[in-house]
């Protein structure tokens, strides 16, 4: 009897459950509506009831019936630029937003550069970041990786938007951060960022099915993963690989196994190999790279004044990964080569003359090397040289020892990468949100198949236009930045030929504006810092369109 009584509990609660009034996850406190325009309110709520929308700009009533399935829609004119508004949802039970603003509502999509979060920028624009981060009717998402290779989806779970204040600002997009500040000191208008991007996702993942019929190749290759079965299989048959891979380097690695670790700040490092770190030849046996670990340790002098004292260690960018220790503490670690090695040393493990640096380097497959002219030094106090605060340099001379050649580490799918997934997730859920338009920075995935970028990227935008019932929806696409050696002479010209196609796909696509982004690149990072002059450029092109 018990049992019964339970399971009809049970019932009961989700019968209440599914009864309730929802709206898409990212329809919450704080959100930003297209000024000017409709909102689509989408939501679900019990079969056949009737179903309420009340808005404060104008106090007037909006209704529906749920559908047998639930399902509702309401269509509600938007005001003028302005707020903050309420809107009320009811069947009987009421769902309130509070705080909303009207204005202007961009997507922002691409890959990391689009991703690249304020927080990585702080080396160039601390002080402004710091002074001038406080724009509380700027509001953001940030959707989550999400790809789904059956159907388009129609919401994303656990996303809410976020004023641009100091407490949320580091996690912003750099790029969304300065472009929004001087977007709003031109117009005074609120501005609400959607954004969805990925680092690394290639164009055709952002495409849909219908979309993509003209590319029967990326059809195909998106077909063989619509079977559940087989990406579970692949995703735990490869973790088995790379945990086999990590236990045989973890064992066959003798720095850390020895007696005294070589991490250790009493280790006898006197019979290493004396290298410089941006030397080649550690990283190969003199035909082949060496994947595995390997291991560099250099010490250094501290005066009385900087011992004791919190300091930070810069080690540029290293590929692919590292574990640090300052005498024989452990650091920090990053797991690929992309972002800055920045790490706290803490107060007190720094002493008076002689402290040695550690590092264990894994490389993966590539050729394993430290990034040239970024820095590599221990800063004292707010490590800011610039302003006069000690540095000691860890560039010169440093000691190598290898410490367990491996073959290459066994790839991972990335499954996220494959046409269609992230359109499906990430993109169709927004469709029936009214937005002003497109910021797309993409196109590092795609330059060694530039010669199909320039319909693939003019199929996504008509893509985009259709589903969003938007011929003529403004796209602004970014041009990519200078990047590579000056010695890569085939690699620069492969991106050079690729920032054409981009300006082809502008020049031959009525309203899409090429942003010029070239110049601020960095040859050694596909991550170039400058930020706030490509995100100006990008509120101007907006604003001028938007005086015309």
């Amino acid at each position: 009897m018990k049992k019964y009584q339970l399971t009809l509990l049970s019932l009961c609660v989700a019968a209440f459950a599914q009864a309730k009034v929802t709206l898409p996850s990212f329809f919450t406190d704080n959100m930003v509506i297209q000024q000017n325009s409709q909102l689509t309110l989408p939501g679900k709520a019990k079969a056949g009831k009737q179903v309420t929308v009340k808005v404060s700009w104008n106090h007037e009533k909006y209704t529906a019936k749920a559908s047998a399935d639930g399902h509702f829609s309401i269509e509600v004119p938007t005001p003028p630029a302005g707020g903050p508004f309420q809107i009320t949802v009811s069947d009987g039970e009421k769902l309130v937003l509070n705080n909303v603003l009207s204005g202007e509502v961009w997507i922002c999509s691409g890959q990391s550069n689009m991703e690249l979060p304020v927080s990585r920028v702080t080396d160039r624009f601390r002080d402004e970041i710091s002074a001038d981060s406080d724009y509380p009717i700027v509001r953001y998402i940030k959707t989550p990786l999400l790809y789904n290779f059956h159907a388009p989806q129609t919401d994303i779970p656990g996303i809410f938007w976020k004023a641009m204040t100091p407490e949320n600002v580091m996690s912003f997009s750099a790029l969304v951060y300065f472009f929004t500040k001087d977007y709003f000191q031109k117009t005074k208008v609120p501005v609400g960022i959607i954004n969805s991007s990925v680092g690394g996702s290639p164009v055709e993942a952002w495409i849909s099915e219908e979309g993509l019929k003209p590319f029967p190749y990326y059809l195909n290759e998106k077909r063989i993963y619509e079977s559940d079965d087989l990406v579970e299989s692949m995703k735990k048959e490869e973790s088995k690989k790379s945990r086999a891979w990590n236990v045989a380097l973890y064992q066959g690695d003798k720095g850390m196994h020895e007696t005294i670790p070589w991490y250790a700040a009493g280790y006898d490092d006197s019979d290493w190999t004396p290298t410089d770190l941006f030397a080649s030849g550690w990283a190969t046996n003199g035909l082949n790279t060496i994947n595995g670990s390997h291991w560099f340790r250099k010490d250094f002098q501290v005066s009385g004044q900087q011992a004791g004292e919190k300091a930070t260690l810069r080690l540029g960018c290293i590929v692919d990964a590292d574990s640090v220790y300052v005498n024989g503490t452990f650091v920090g670690t990053v797991s690929y080569q992309y972002p800055p090695r920045i790490y706290t040393i803490p107060a007190g493990l720094l002493k008076v003359g002689k402290n040695t640096i550690t590092i264990r380097l894994f490389s993966y497959g590539g050729f394993p090397h430290f990034v040239k002219e970024k820095p590599y030094k221990i800063l004292f106090g707010k490590g800011q040289p610039e302003k006069g605060e000690s540095e000691i340099s860890l560039e010169g001379d440093w000691k190598y020892r290898l410490g367990a050649p491996m073959p290459a580490a066994p790839g991972q799918t990335a499954f996220h990468y494959k046409p269609v997934g992230l359109y499906n997730a990430m993109i169709a859920p927004l469709l029936n949100y009214t937005v002003s338009g497109v910021i797309w920075y993409q196109g590092e995935s795609n330059v060694s198949r530039r010669n199909e970028y320039k319909d693939l990227l003019t199929a996504m935008i008509a893509d985009w236009r259709q589903h969003w019932n938007r011929p003529d929806m403004p796209f602004y696409v970014i041009e990519l930045a200078d990047f590579l050696s000056p010695e890569d002479k085939g690699g620069r010209a492969a991106w050079a030929e690729f920032r054409k196609v981009q300006a082809e796909v502008a020049n031959t696509n009525k309203n899409v504006t090429l942003i010029k982004n070239g110049d601020l690149g960095e040859w050694n990072d596909i991550h170039p810092l400058d930020k706030k002059t490509l995100g100006q450029r990008v509120s101007q092109a907006v604003f001028q369109q938007r005086v015309k």
